[in-house]
């Protein structure tokens, strides 16, 4: 056995045998309601974001990590020293509730091995595991190139002011992931924007009619309009998130968005050029409200491979690198991708009612998070 072997044994053997500390910790962070609420001093999200962050940074020092605490925007737990740092970054601000649900969404109630609690998936758990991976490394005493961060965001689902307020304070890292997405690694997210369609009272007929022809009754790749780019390596361009809203203009009209999810190589300008022009054919203002440009990886690069080799040596699972049609805090955070946690075939859990993460693949997530963060402390 190669001495990499044996430390990854070791690493996988502390996953394992702090099991059941883990679960509990995921259990009581899925216990606070941590939906964004209105803003009070020293709880730029609400009470129940603080409270989940202060949580979260309480057992990165139970498992004695330093930790940071950016004035209740976002915080950190790390290990090691120095300036080019690796981080793993989740979050513990949830989605609303909604209804359906057959236990208390935030009960952290576990049946057959399977936690039910809003936030267990998306995203108290992975971030969960993601500390415990990291506490795994520390337990062994490995030598790090570069001091890694697990960060605790608390802004994730409603804006990224988070990101915005630790860019503000510290540097990005040189490597890292999100474990708010998908495997196997993610190499690249498609772009996604936010567009308006503006319609004055005088032309409230014509606002009707463009808005259901070119996009409520049209395809959602946005042939009518022109825009339906294909890439073979991220497929058809996307059109969701519709959206109609009274007002929004001097003129009291109303107002319709519409967000695209648009693969790499085309940009945000080439979109935008004939949805403009077709708007104003007919008198309308179409505008870009909002841009996240596509995040992209060489598939070969070190981080992507690390990542890559993590998961299938604790998989066995083909760990070919993907694309996702998702938006993560990769879009903001320079450096990045994501990573997990949701394995191949799990789709629509996370803002569901019912919302659900098995211990099993709990226990793999900090395993596999448990390599990679070494592998990328060592690049």
């Amino acid at each position: 056995m190669s001495k990499q072997e044996q430390i990854d044994r070791k690493l996988l053997n502390y996953i394992d045998d702090k099991r059941d500390q883990m679960i509990e910790h995921v259990r009581k962070l899925v216990r606070i309601d941590s939906v964004e609420r209105e803003a009070r001093e020293g709880a730029p999200f609400g009470p129940g974001v603080k409270e989940a962050l202060e949580l979260a940074l309480a057992i990165g020092r139970e498992l004695g990590f330093e930790t940071m605490n950016l004035d209740g925007y976002i915080g950190y737990a790390s290990y090691g020293r120095g300036e080019d740092y690796v981080c793993a970054i989740g979050h513990v601000d949830v989605v609303p509730v909604g209804e359906g649900w057959k236990n208390s969404p935030f009960s952290g109630h576990m049946e057959d091995g399977i936690i039910y609690s809003r936030g267990v998936l998306d995203n108290k758990g992975p971030v969960m595991a993601c500390l415990y991976g990291l506490a795994a490394v520390k337990a062994l005493g490995l030598s790090l190139k570069h001091p890694v961060r697990i960060i605790f965001g608390c802004d994730e689902e409603t804006g990224f002011e988070d990101l915005a307020y630790y860019l503000s304070k510290e540097k990005p890292p040189v490597y890292g992931f999100t474990p708010d997405c998908k495997y196997p690694v993610v190499y690249s997210e498609r772009g996604r924007a936010v567009v308006r369609i503006l319609g004055t009272r005088d032309c409230l007929e014509t606002f009707f009619e463009f808005v259901n022809n070119y996009f409520i009754g049209a395809s959602n790749t946005g042939d009518r309009l022109g825009i339906d780019y294909y890439h073979e390596e991220y497929g058809m361009m996307e059109m969701r998130g519709y959206r109609l809203v009274s007002g929004g203009n001097a003129d009291s009209g109303v107002s319709f968005y519409a967000t695209l999810c648009y693969p790499g190589g085309i940009t945000i300008q080439e979109i935008m050029k004939p949805i403009v022009k077709k708007a104003e054919s007919c008198g309308l203002k179409a505008e870009l409200i909002q841009n996240y440009a596509p995040v992209v990886f060489a598939k070969d690069t070190p981080m992507v491979k690390a990542m890559q080799d993590s998961y299938e040596r604790v998989t066995g699972m083909d760990g070919t690198p993907v694309t996702t049609t998702g938006g993560t805090y990769a879009k903001a955070l320079p450096g990045i991708i994501p990573f997990g946690p949701s394995f191949p075939g799990q789709k629509g859990i996370s803002h569901n009612p019912n919302e659900w993460m098995s211990v099993d693949d709990l226990v793999t997530n900090a395993k596999i998070y448990a390599l990679a963060l070494y592998r990328l402390a060592q690049l």
